[in-house]
């Protein structure tokens, strides 16, 4: 049920844009290609198992660690269906 001036099915329709957004950001993440014998950061040896468990990987364990911590506090605020951002 919508209200407003929106369309039925308005907010599934938000809500499965944010979906396909957060799975399109994360799948971009993933590593490719050969896996680095040593980490980018910290020049660390990557142990095998490491890297046959994750093709592609580019960092040691803690550096990745930091990294995705990192990356989580910079987290996407989805304005696309803010009445707020509208009215500005």
């Amino acid at each position: 049920m919508a209200g407003g001036w929106a369309k039925d099915g308005a907010v599934q329709e938000q809500i499965d844009a944010s979906v396909d957004d957060a799975v399109k950001r994360a799948r971009s993440k993933l590593p490719r290609g050969e896996s680095l014998t040593h980490c980018k950061d910290c020049d660390a040896e990557i142990p095998s198992a490491r890297r046959v468990a994750i093709p592609g990987v580019r960092r040691c364990v803690d550096c990745q660690a930091a990294y995705d911590k990192a990356d989580q506090s910079r987290g996407g605020i989805n304005r696309r269906g803010s009445k707020d951002s509208q009215l500005r």
